[in-house]
């Protein structure tokens, strides 16, 4: 790998360190706060609006600023969201910060940083390469987030130990979360700089501007359904329908975490045998059959394994959907095209939350968990009959 991926999926792993223990730490926290489900979702929505704004708001100005200035400001908000979450405890001042922060309630990365760590690895190597390369991107944030929630079990261990509260080791881990924006910051700070005569030309979208909306469209539809399930939620629903304990639950999303990890590795050698678009689809559909059967699960142990079963196989997409949106546009229209597919993912991603969070005070069943599948499975089948004939350039040149 070049010295600029080096530092690109370090500092992915960095934060996805962050976002896997704040995403289990959130439930726990606005519930020892006095939350209802309902304010946990809107909350949710909240952050995940916010990250949409922002990156809107880069891929708007991509084309005119430095990469690396934009990522040191982004490390500047995570600092600011770190601080103000350890010090804020009503509700409205929580959903102001979690919409201008950069928190992250989801088990993915949907943070202002993703479209411009994306099109920068995109550049770091030749194009057979790529799908590999973001594959190690998604690879090491994966393991990094299971690292973080299992720490997260740890840290409320040596709380139990030392006689500290949920909220005493809240402080403490959105303060690490800050002090870990500083750190990427610094990471940032390595990239090799580039003279401007020899920087990528970046413009906005232009031949490419159809198939990328299109693109957008589908993804949103996925992310909405994903945003059913989005990790806080999930670890809601396992706390009150199974009594979970919060150690058992930071075991479980390691090992979910860990399972998504090794199966994203094998997403480059799966897409150069039948393609990026097949890889996405033929991956997903298993998956998202095994979420709806979790709301069926007669048991613990039965609704864990389906949901390990799920972990193992519905991240497989997620390098071959990056890899493929950066191959099938022209390399100037890169930090557009991943601004423009990121946005809408996050605006509907945002917007089923406090639906989710609705259906769980209302009813017991796992409503969340089937709608969210249903919805992903159309869009898996939607994807494969628009995009199965674009095929992008290693995939030309072996055909």
């Amino acid at each position: 790998m070049t010295r600029t991926a080096r530092i690109l999926i370090a500092a992915r792993g960095l934060r996805a360190f962050a976002d896997g223990f704040v995403a289990l730490l959130l439930p726990v926290y606005l519930t020892a706060l006095g939350f209802t489900p309902f304010q946990v979702g809107a909350l949710t929505t909240a952050t995940l609006l916010g990250s949409a704004a922002l990156t809107l708001g880069i891929g708007l100005v991509a084309h005119r600023i430095a990469p690396r200035r934009l990522l040191f400001a982004a490390c500047g908000l995570m600092l600011a969201t770190g601080l103000a979450f350890a010090q804020v405890r009503a509700f409205w001042p929580l959903m102001i910060v979690g919409f201008i922060g950069t928190l992250n309630p989801s088990g993915g990365d949907v943070s202002p940083f993703l479209p411009l760590e994306q099109s920068l690895l995109a550049h770091a190597g030749p194009d057979d390469q790529r799908t590999r390369l973001f594959a190690r991107y998604s690879l090491t944030g994966s393991l990094l987030g299971a690292a973080g929630a299992l720490g997260l079990g740890l840290a409320a261990k040596l709380a139990g130990v030392i006689g500290a509260t949920q909220l005493d080791v809240a402080w403490a881990l959105f303060m690490l979360y800050g002090l870990i924006g500083v750190t990427v910051f610094f990471l940032y700070r390595q990239l090799p700089a580039v003279p401007p005569s020899d920087e990528p030309v970046r413009q906005p979208l232009g031949p490419s501007r159809n198939r990328v909306l299109m693109l957008a469209g589908l993804f949103s539809l996925d992310s909405f359904g994903g945003g059913f399930l989005v990790q806080s939620l999930l670890a809601l629903w396992l706390f009150r329908t199974w009594g979970l304990s919060l150690g058992a639950a930071s075991a479980f999303f390691f090992w979910s975490g860990v399972l998504t990890a090794f199966s994203q590795l094998a997403s480059g050698r799966l897409a150069q045998r039948i393609g990026l678009i097949n890889t996405m689809v033929f991956t997903h559909i298993p998956a998202q059959l095994c979420l709806i059967a979790v709301a069926f699960a007669p048991s613990l142990p039965v609704a864990i394994a389906l949901l390990l079963v799920r972990a193992s196989l519905s991240a497989m997409d997620v390098p071959a959907r990056t890899s493929y949106v950066m191959a099938i546009v022209t390399p100037p229209e890169r930090a557009a095209a991943a601004s423009v597919t990121n946005v809408p993912r996050s605006l509907a991603s945002a917007l089923s939350p406090s639906l989710a969070g609705a259906l769980l005070t209302l009813s017991p069943f796992a409503w969340p968990l089937v709608i969210g599948g249903g919805l992903k499975i159309t869009y898996d089948l939607l994807l494969l009959v628009m995009f199965r004939t674009v095929k992008p350039p290693e995939e030309q040149r072996t055909s």
